[in-house]
């Protein structure tokens, strides 16, 4: 009984080897398969999801350290009234500070909206976006 299975089993196998090796390996492929098989590729890609780029953890660590650094400079400098060109400092901190921010965003999925260069209002919506996302720095 089970040698019968296993000749049942085995006799598609073998009639498919049979017919691909009446195939010459030199011989290209018709032009009907090398068609069907660019279509079956453009369907596949349609079909395929774009998988989620998941950023370093090590690369997101740093950004929210330095987000925390860059934050810390800004109240210093607004604290201290004795500093030479404390506003450029500030502005340039700030500035700084926007662009970790934006990077930030990109990498935890949020939007970034255009916006005029220091705007604090998107600034805010930037780091409530963040916050609101696990990010703390």
């Amino acid at each position: 009984m089970w040698a019968a299975d296993l000749l049942v089993a085995l006799i598609p196998g073998v009639a498919l080897f049979a017919t691909l090796s009446l195939r010459s390996p030199d011989e290209p492929p018709p032009r009907w398969r090398l068609a069907l098989a660019d279509r079956l590729e453009v369907l596949a890609h349609a079909l395929r999801r774009p998988r989620p780029v998941v950023p370093d953890p090590f690369v997101t660590l740093h950004v929210q350290d330095r987000l925390g650094a860059v934050a810390r400079h800004v109240q210093r400098l607004e604290a201290d009234t004795t500093v030479i060109a404390r506003a450029e400092k500030i502005i340039a901190t700030q500035i700084a500070y926007d662009y970790l921010l934006e990077e930030a965003c990109r990498m935890a999925g949020v939007d970034v909206l255009p916006h005029a260069q220091g705007d604090p209002a998107e600034r805010f919506r930037e780091e409530v976006e963040l916050a609101g996302r696990g990010w703390a720095w």
